[in-house]
């Protein structure tokens, strides 16, 4: 892999914690995080194994070399990140992302690529992926994307979310359509959160922001994305653009 292309957007840095049974208690470890390596490049999924078998609270729990062979995988093994190219021959990832929530609810997807193309960056929100990374990534910033989705957090590479804002600016541009608000499901404090997290504060600096527990903003965001039948906090993002809930300048 390359050099870091920089942070990468939307984490927040938690980790899964671990609680105490009691005062005298040593803290339990917390359950790592079971990751599915999917590329059809075998060296290359040799080389993240090598790279996440590092990190104590990350097992790679299998691996396949198409989306046909991540949909069985992932039915067999439900774990917890699908990690995920998006062109493979048989059957490519975003098509495969579709089948995999179906067969693993849980499983949160994030899709680990060479391709640059807007039109697959857009297909695989559509398509249910919480992310999206070049291959570019640092070997470091593989295992903390991983962590941050893991904790509920979306992650898209700079560049990718730069074409994001882009697209989606245009398209407000190219509307005459003006809706300042969305559609009237969401209560106030719903949309108060919305505007937050399409800003790209996480649950914890919204919590202070508003002055409520974390607790009460991951309810929020999981009701929201509920309404409006959404996957995603990324989906949100792109909800909030295009219904103007979120000023692009």
């Amino acid at each position: 892999m390359a050099d870091s292309f920089g942070p990468v957007t939307g984490g927040d840095g938690g980790g899964r914690g671990a609680g105490d049974d009691g005062p005298d208690a040593s803290p339990s470890p917390a359950e790592p995080i079971r990751v599915l390596v999917v590329d059809d490049h075998a060296l290359f999924r040799r080389g993240l194994e090598i790279v996440l078998a590092q990190e104590e609270d990350i097992e790679v729990v299998g691996e396949a070399a198409d989306g046909a062979e991540a949909v069985d995988k992932a039915a067999d093994l439900l774990p917890d990140i699908v990690l995920m190219d998006v062109r493979m021959p048989k059957r490519g990832g975003i098509e495969a992302c579709t089948s995999i929530k179906e067969v693993a609810p849980s499983a949160k997807i994030i899709m680990l690529t060479i391709s640059d193309e807007e039109a697959d960056l857009y297909d695989a929100i559509k398509a249910g992926a919480t992310g999206y990374l070049l291959k570019e990534i640092s070997t470091d910033e593989v295992a903390t994307a991983i962590r941050a989705v893991a904790d509920g957090q979306s992650q898209i590479s700079p560049s990718m979310a730069s074409k994001l804002l882009t697209e989606f600016k245009s398209m407000i541009q190219r509307t005459d359509e003006r809706r300042l608000v969305p559609a009237p499901r969401l209560t106030e404090r719903e949309l108060e959160v919305l505007k937050l997290v399409a800003t790209g504060m996480n649950n914890r600096d919204i919590a202070k922001e508003l002055f409520i527990s974390e607790n009460t903003v991951k309810n929020h965001v999981r009701n929201i994305l509920e309404k409006l039948q959404l996957h995603s906090r990324m989906e949100a993002v792109v909800y909030a653009m295009r219904e103007k809930i979120l000023e692009i300048r």
